[in-house]
Formats: C-alpha cells, sequence, structure tokens
C-alpha cells in the first residue's frame, strides 16, 4: 500500500468476544485495512456506526438487546453513515440471512470461512462490489427471491384473474424476463444473468469474450439501471425478474 492509499475503516460487531478478537488479529496483519471498533450488540453497533463511520461492518445476527437484522436496517437506512454490511453467520437460520439481505446487507460469509475469505469480503465490499459466500449463493438467492415475494402474489407464471392466459413456455426463462428490464441493452441483460449465476467478473469476461474492464463498465451501468445499491442486490433483483 502506498502512504497516500486510502485505508479500509471496518467495524466488528459480535456478541462473542472471542470471535471479535480472532477478526481483529486477521484483519489488522492488512496494511490496507483496520479496524476501527467493536460492538456486541445491535444496538451498540447502530451507536458506533454513527459515531465511527465505518467503511465495512461485520455483523453478527443473533444478538442480545437488538439483532443484526434491525441493526443493519437502521444503519443502511441513515445516509450519513453510508458504510457496506456483511452478515457473519453460522447458516443455521437461512431466514434470518434473508431478511438481513432484504434489510440492506452487502453480502455474508459464514463463520467458519476462512482468514483470506475474510478478507476478501472486507475489500469487496469496500468496493462496492459486495460479496456472497460462493457456496451457498444460490441456495440463498433461489431461496430468498422465492420468501420476498409480496404476500398475496401470484406465482411466478401464473396470470392473475381475469387476465389473457400467459404464452406457453418456449423460449428460455432469461429471454421472457428481460421484458422486466427493458432499461438494460442486450449485453448488459447477458451480464446480469451471469451475476445472478455468481460468477466473477473474471468468469463473465470468459463467457462474453469481453474484457474485465468492459465487464466493469456493463455492471456499473447495471447498477445504476436498476436503482442497487451493489451486485448483491442486483442478483437479488435479477432472481426476482426469473432471471436466474
Amino acid at each position: 500500500m502506498t502512504a497516500s492509499a486510502p485505508t479500509i475503516r471496518v467495524l466488528l460487531v459480535d456478541d462473542h468476544a472471542m470471535l471479535r478478537a480472532g477478526f481483529r488479529t486477521i484483519l489488522d496483519t492488512q496494511p490496507d485495512i483496520t479496524v476501527v471498533g467493536e460492538a456486541a450488540t445491535g444496538a451498540e453497533a447502530v451507536e458506533q456506526a454513527s459515531a465511527l463511520h465505518p467503511d465495512v461492518i461485520t455483523m453478527d445476527v443473533q444478538m442480545p438487546d437488538m439483532d443484526g437484522i434491525e441493526a443493519t436496517r437502521r444503519i443502511v437506512s441513515d445516509p450519513e453513515i453510508g458504510a457496506a454490511i456483511a452478515i457473519v453467520t453460522t447458516f443455521d437460520r437461512d431466514d434470518y440471512l434473508y431478511q438481513a439481505l432484504d434489510a440492506g446487507a452487502s453480502g455474508f460469509l459464514l463463520k467458519n470461512a476462512g482468514a483470506d475469505d475474510l478478507i476478501s469480503a472486507v475489500r469487496a465490499l469496500a468496493a462496492g462490489d459486495g460479496m456472497l459466500a460462493p457456496e451457498v449463493t444460490r441456495r440463498v438467492l433461489s431461496r430468498f427471491a422465492a420468501a420476498a415475494e409480496p404476500a398475496g402474489a401470484e406465482p411466478a407464471g401464473t396470470a392473475p384473474a381475469g387476465a389473457a392466459p400467459a404464452a406457453a413456455p418456449a423460449e428460455p426463462a432469461p429471454r421472457v424476463a428481460m421484458t422486466l428490464v427493458d432499461p438494460l441493452t442486450d449485453r448488459e441483460a447477458e451480464v446480469l444473468v451471469l451475476l445472478a449465476d455468481a460468477r466473477s467478473n473474471a468468469e463473465i469476461a470468459r463467457a462474453l469474450f469481453i474484457g474485465e474492464a468492459t465487464v466493469k463498465t456493463h455492471v456499473s451501468r447495471i447498477l445504476q439501471k436498476l436503482g442497487a445499491r451493489d451486485r448483491v442486490q442486483a442478483v437479488v433483483l435479477a432472481h426476482r425478474m426469473g432471471l436466474a
């Protein structure tokens, strides 16, 4: 890291002091990352986030006083904070994770993730990319998309009462769903489909025979057009649209 390079400021939130200590040890060894604070409850997390203005927050879910979901919602709703939040969970309660993503979390890790995964996640969130643990990405997003449908909504592919019957699904699902993302160009829609398949920029570039810089440009435009905070929210939207 050069002298002028920015340092990523991290707030650690977990009710287990030993886990926070472990995360601090891992992160503080990195020249571009510094832990600026810790919190043991959701309420403390909101207070610390407001006072310290970290770039990234690692957030536990089950905590006393206020859980990580509510803390995430309050922090994300405060435009003065602007921190990206990574949920860190044992994944024994899927519903907590879906709610946390809906509350505005930019990604998640499993608590048994390796040190390199934690470091990569912090850097990715700081860069605005978001981070989802690859081993559970499709499981989480597909179930989140279904769980996030409004109460009383018709199942996918079901026409409302009195409406003309839907056309037979003769075309692939992504092409049918493209009408829901009209602002996107054909290439941007292709990139979004691959994002929803948990592909990295490098993998998308290889699949579409374009450069990684071009992929980054497409991703930026997709986020802007869909009004998505980051890649994670764009992927959730893609699943809701039926693109994956």
